[in-house]
């Protein structure tokens, strides 16, 4: 029966799923070592977080590839940006877009592409949190250790009213998703439900050493079950003299109350064993950063240069959140991290050298042919999607309209202001800036003769310009 229990278990429409697929990995993985005669959580972390990058690994690949491609590309965005810098016209608006749309096909990138990695990946990376901050919902051996110190309690007189008005567990309900100790269910539902026994295990889980002492205060005759469950979850959570179910902030503290009775020594190993997860996941986030491959700077562009200044303060605020993090957090999690940025520098450094060795020209190739054949897939001629975004703005064709329509934007925009500075100066002398925009522009409210002479335009046509003006505007 111990068998069948199911722990809480995340219940959220998107991340349970995963969660649940994730945990079935993390207690296969756990089953295996324990046959091995090492039933250790923080080993079982380590080789989770490696079979997971594994199985993360072509999107890692193609993520590197975007960036190792954006570093090349982004010269020719920004030439783009900067050709239509201050033209905020539809007609301008529609050529930039054209343009880059064809620098992107060009090279085979979808525009959106590394956007869609990062949402596959981070339902993935929240749902690892939910199974290592929550082991014994989805490790089947870490929840049998919970018996049967959860049966004998509940079979207690008022154990439920104890654990529901206890300080230590409320604090430790309140972190759990989907447990009320003061709910109906748990205080009047059947001992043997999974909800009560669920609840009471997670409880136990969450408030750890304090909530086992409170445990014993309360019914002394439970000392040998809780100890059986105690001795069992330290040697599955003692790594390297760490117990990773404990937040490092925790052990410090504890560490610093008993600093009389455990000695200067002691004290020192156990600040040592406290900080050195935390330290290490900053370190590991650090060199994970560095290398990280970076596009490459454009140069003249404000956009670019804040783009820049922002990707460098999160590249230095990202080591220290982990810091932070790993302090108050269980320290399987600060481990989880830290074995994760081990494997992700491995394989940038793997995949790094793997680009540096291929052809650019080669590897341009190969993503223009890999996304040409997935527009065939979707019964997309890529011939005509290149066609339809043709670089070469000097050829007549989609570009060469859009700019051409920005042109004429321009010029119809300057001979409206004309006539209404005409209309409402009729006979008058023109502005210095008058004359400086008729002096840029042969369209417009004046028209020029093959002898280079101007001609003017009557007053009835401005008239009529102006009115024709005021209509597009009431619209």
């Amino acid at each position: 029966m111990q068998t069948t229990i199911i722990l809480t278990q995340d219940t959220n429409f998107l991340l349970g799923p995963i969660a649940r697929l994730l945990g079935i990995l993390m207690d296969a993985i756990f089953r295996f070592i324990y046959m091995l005669g090492l039933p250790n959580t923080g080993m079982a972390i380590i080789l989770f977080t490696i079979a997971i990058y594994v199985f993360m690994l072509p999107l890692t690949i193609r993520q590197q590839k975007f960036s190792k491609l954006s570093a090349v590309m982004s010269p020719e965005l920004q030439n783009i940006r900067e050709k239509y810098k201050g033209k905020k016209d539809q007609a301008s608006m529609q050529a930039m877009s054209a343009e880059t749309k064809a620098v992107y096909e060009r090279y085979g990138v979808s525009q959106a592409g590394n956007c869609v990695q990062l949402i596959i990946q981070m339902p993935i990376l929240f749902a690892l949190y939910r199974v290592i901050s929550n082991m014994p919902a989805y490790v089947s051996k870490i929840k049998e250790a919970f018996y049967p110190l959860v049966n004998n309690l509940l079979a207690k007189e008022g154990s439920r009213e104890f654990l529901s008005e206890n300080e230590v567990f409320q604090n430790a309900s309140r972190f759990i998703s989907g447990n009320n100790l003061q709910s109906d269910e748990f205080l009047y539902g059947p001992v043997e439900s999974d909800f009560v026994q669920n609840t009471v295990i997670d409880v136990l889980n969450r408030a750890a050493g304090p909530g086992f002492e409170e445990v014993v205060k309360q019914y002394s005759d439970l000392a040998h079950d809780v100890g059986v469950t105690e001795s069992l979850l330290n040697h599955y959570n003692n790594f390297l003299g760490i117990n990773i179910a404990t937040p490092p902030w925790d052990m410090l503290k504890h560490a610093w109350e008993i600093r009389a009775e455990i000695g200067f020594f002691i004290l020192l190993g156990s600040v040592f064993a406290a900080i050195i997860i935390p330290l290490l996941s900053a370190a590991t986030q650090w060199i994970n950063v560095k290398l990280m491959p970076q596009n490459a700077a454009a140069v003249g562009g404000d956009q670019q240069g804040q783009m820049a200044s922002t990707m460098k303060t999160m590249n230095t605020m990202m080591p220290l959140m982990s810091a932070f993090f790993c302090f108050t957090l269980p320290a399987g999690m600060g481990l989880y991290w830290v074995a994760g940025a081990v494997v992700r520098s491995i394989q940038q450094v793997v995949i790094n050298r793997h680009f540096d060795k291929m052809d650019l020209d080669e590897l341009i190739k190969q993503s223009a042919e890999k996304r040409a054949k997935k527009l065939e897939k979707k019964g997309i001629d890529p011939n005509k999607v290149s066609a339809n975004a043709n670089l070469n703005t000097r050829k007549p064709g989609v570009l060469a309209t859009l700019a051409e329509k920005a042109n004429q934007a321009s010029a119809k925009a300057l001979a409206d202001r004309e006539a209404i500075a005409a209309a409402k100066n009729p006979g008058g002398t023109k502005t210095k800036a008058e004359n400086a925009d008729n002096a840029d522009t042969s369209t417009g409210a004046e028209a020029t003769s093959g002898t280079g002479e101007k001609k003017a335009v009557s007053i009835a046509e401005k008239a009529n310009m102006v009115k024709a003006y005021n209509e597009r505007n009431k619209k």
